[in-house]
């Protein structure tokens, strides 16, 4: 699944890994866009897979003309050896009747490759959202038992709310029936979270509620919130979305503009 673009693999063993979910907003998307761009991260191979509709395209992430025309595919890994950093970034969306083939490779993938940490970044539907969640934040979190091991405190630290389990029938007062967890337009999200609590993975999900439309606002503000638990860039005083670079790709998100020929 995981082809190197150099001739020795990469060791990521012991890597924190972060990755979208193809969601509602492509807000994962953009915020992995913000990391891999402001830590000029390495791209060091790519995901070859039959699950996601295959595209190609320049480099999103260019900084001069010689490094513009380089060819990126739907999936590619990125790593930053100084923070021990790996970012899968998916850029196609998921070919619905292989949703849990996908699941199934990144599984598999993760776990060959001995990351320490999971960390997927998500979204989900904002007007789907159940009447204790319209309360206070948009941003909710999962973790799996093995990852709640080991960062417990930190959790605990950050003060974060985690996603709450719904009612399955909201109408009916039955005192036995079993809560479960409904995070619509989130993708594969909550399918790799029940994977990886089988697997015993440690993974967690932080995820924002939101709308489609601009969602710039959106990945700053989950970023952000990443940031707060991984550190990924030094607190500083100056306003927090400034510290991130925008990439190139980003100049074309809503398109190329009016033609003035229409006037």
């Amino acid at each position: 699944m995981f082809i190197s673009s150099e001739d020795a693999p990469p060791v990521l063993k012991n890597f924190t890994l972060v990755m979208p979910a193809v969601a509602v907003g492509n807000v994962g998307q953009l915020a992995v866009d913000l990391i891999v761009s402001t830590l000029n991260m390495s791209r060091v191979g790519y995901i070859h897979t039959d699950c996601l509709i295959p595209m190609a395209g320049n480099n999103p992430y260019t900084t001069c003309k010689e490094d513009a025309e380089v060819l990126h595919t739907p999936a590619e890994v990125y790593t930053s050896a100084e923070l021990k950093l790996a970012v899968l970034q998916i850029r196609a969306p998921i070919i619905q009747t292989k949703s849990k083939k996908f699941r199934q490779q990144l599984v598999s993938w993760i776990k060959a490759s001995g990351f320490s940490r999971i960390v997927v970044l998500s979204s989900s539907h904002a007007y789907q959202r159940d009447d204790q969640q319209l309360q206070g934040t948009p941003l909710r979190y999962l973790v799996t038992p093995s990852l709640l091991k080991m960062s417990a405190d930190a959790l605990k630290e950050l003060g974060w709310r985690e996603m709450e389990q719904l009612p399955a029938f909201p109408e009916l007062t039955d005192a036995n029936a079993k809560p479960w967890l409904y995070i619509p337009g989130a993708g594969i999200t909550k399918g790799l979270y029940t994977d990886s609590c089988k697997e015993d993975l440690p993974l967690a999900v932080l995820l924002l509620f939101c709308s489609e439309g601009d969602n710039i606002p959106d990945a700053f503000t989950l970023v952000n919130h990443l940031n707060d638990w991984l550190h990924l860039l030094d607190n500083q005083s100056q306003e927090p979305n400034s510290k991130w670079k925008i990439p190139a790709s980003w100049n074309l998100l809503f398109g190329s503009g009016i033609p003035p020929a229409l006037f």
